[in-house]
């Protein structure tokens, strides 16, 4: 695999991850979808992310089940995992305790989400002394 950084979104919602593929697709992202928790378990051995973005409330697996059993996962147990939600209730230490790197809110803020996503993957690839490019905006 070439070495543009990969980021596989999740979300149960097509709408969301349209909008989501074409904002990190036009930031020179490659990017992978899946609608549920088992689509993006298949995925991940085959695209090989180096981060995930992550919806909390899906029917089925949530988020928060879904990171944990990425979490078992010895290949992926270090990936960059950000959980996304839309919900005020959505409870930030349930989603850490369940092995998440970090958390944003809907709205979704696109220059705050560009913003972590690359310092996440810039630590990711640090700490995997793994070379790949990532996009640096300029948000000067």
């Amino acid at each position: 695999m070439d070495s543009t950084c990969r980021i596989l979104v999740i979300d149960d919602l097509p709408d969301n991850l349209f909008l989501l593929r074409s904002l990190l697709e036009a930031e020179a992202y490659q990017v992978a979808v899946a609608e549920d928790g088992q689509t993006a378990l298949a995925q991940l051995p085959e695209f090989e992310p180096h981060l995930i973005l992550l919806d909390v409330m899906m029917p089925g697996m949530n988020g928060y089940e879904l990171t944990r059993q990425i979490r078992r996962d010895p290949v992926f147990c270090a990936l960059p995992i950000v959980l996304v939600t839309a919900s005020i209730e959505a409870c930030r230490v349930k989603g850490l305790a369940a092995g998440a790197t970090d958390f944003i809110r809907k709205p979704l803020d696109l220059d705050e989400l560009l913003l972590l996503l690359q310092r996440l993957l810039q630590r990711s690839a640090q700490a995997n002394q793994r070379e790949f490019s990532c996009p640096l905006p300029d948000y000067s």
